[in-house]
């Protein structure tokens, strides 16, 4: 690799060039101005609270995934343990074993975003360490080994027969594949995508990474699906036929007041998925949900707006609706603390990844 080649492959340069990997608020910016619009019109600059009446907030910001699982069958959802804050390791090692869990497991924050605080944990000294790191609620969820992970936009406006899918978007988890003669750090260091994540990885795998893999041989570097995490995003929308939207609409009418937001799933086969069969439903998001079909490499900025805006006007007239039927907004004084709440939970997601 030349150096004007190599230049390009700086962490700078990869962010610069690929609208994906831009803060939230250079992709947002530019038109919070019809979002501002969509508030002054439903008179209240916090209506997304109303979208979803069972869920905190809607499900906007700081919405507990404790809360979510009591208002779904528990058997769409990982077999999971919920822990306060400071629970100590016995009593967390001690139900693990009472309730037959295996490891692998998924450690998760009871609230946050963006695969802030997950992690996979493989042995008790795993276990001890998220313990003792957490900063919030957790919770020790059973991993979901299925291959595939999907995330599908759900919307239905209340008094509708019937629900609508307005996005799905295929992750493909980020990986190498071995050529039987470079390390996996040298493979990382030609992935774009990997290189991102370089320092994460070098703490996770340590030593590890100077393993040459078999030529052909896949290796997943980080088993979720989340973008922040290396995951990419490929928006599949043109799958969701009928037999899938009948399939989801039963499905979220099993979440009650569940009217907007995206459902991220595990299954094993797609034809199995739309059949109800060999799935899991491992999150739950409200009115703060991305369309993130928009984060696939082949869509433009300008595409990921109007897709943005599309949502977000289908969010103000649900909430409108439901607004309507006596469901409230949140005042002033709850907005506010809301913003307050979330910048509290950053800070703590952010003391749990260093």
């Amino acid at each position: 690799m030349n150096g004007f080649k190599r230049l390009f492959y700086k962490p700078f340069f990869i962010r610069l060039f690929h609208w994906e990997y831009w803060s939230f608020n250079a992709v947002y910016v530019p038109i919070y101005f019809i979002w501002i619009g969509l508030c002054l019109r439903a008179r209240s600059f916090f209506f997304f609270a109303a979208s979803n009446p069972s869920i905190k907030n809607g499900g906007f910001l700081n919405e507990s995934k404790k809360d979510i699982f009591q208002i779904m069958p528990a058997t769409l959802q990982p077999r999971t343990l919920f822990f306060p804050q400071n629970t100590d390791l016995e009593s967390v090692l001690k139900k693990i074993a009472e309730n037959q869990f295996a490891f692998p497991l998924i450690g998760k924050p009871d609230i946050g975003g963006r695969g802030r605080g997950v992690k996979i944990l493989l042995n008790d000294i795993d276990v001890k360490q998220y313990v003792l790191n957490s900063e919030m609620d957790f919770h020790i969820q059973k991993f979901i080994s299925y291959k595939n992970e999907v995330g599908i936009f759900y919307y239905r406006y209340p008094d509708y027969e019937k629900g609508n899918i307005s996005g799905i978007v295929r992750k493909e988890f980020l990986k190498v594949t071995g050529n039987g003669k470079n390390t996996i750090l040298e493979l990382i260091q030609q992935n774009k995508r990997a290189i991102l994540q370089l320092t994460v990885l070098q703490k996770l795998y340590e030593n590890n990474l100077n393993e040459i893999l078999p030529a052909g041989e896949e290796k997943i570097l980080v088993p979720y699906g989340n973008h922040a995490r290396g995951a990419m995003f490929i928006d599949d929308t043109a799958l969701a036929d009928d037999k899938l939207a009948v399939m989801i609409d039963e499905l979220c009418r099993q979440i009650k007041d569940f009217y907007f937001g995206r459902l991220d799933i595990r299954y094993n086969d797609w034809e199995e998925l739309k059949d109800g069969k060999n799935f899991c439903v491992i999150e739950v998001n409200g009115a703060g949900s991305e369309p993130t079909h928009i984060y696939d490499p082949k869509h433009s900025l300008f595409f990921a707006w109007k897709e943005i805006v599309r949502h977000w006007y289908i969010l103000w007239k649900i909430s409108r609706r439901n607004h309507k039927k006596g469901y409230p907004y949140l005042t002033l004084k709850e907005g506010l603390r809301m913003f307050r709440e979330d910048k509290i939970v950053s800070q703590k997601l952010a003391e749990m990844a260093e």
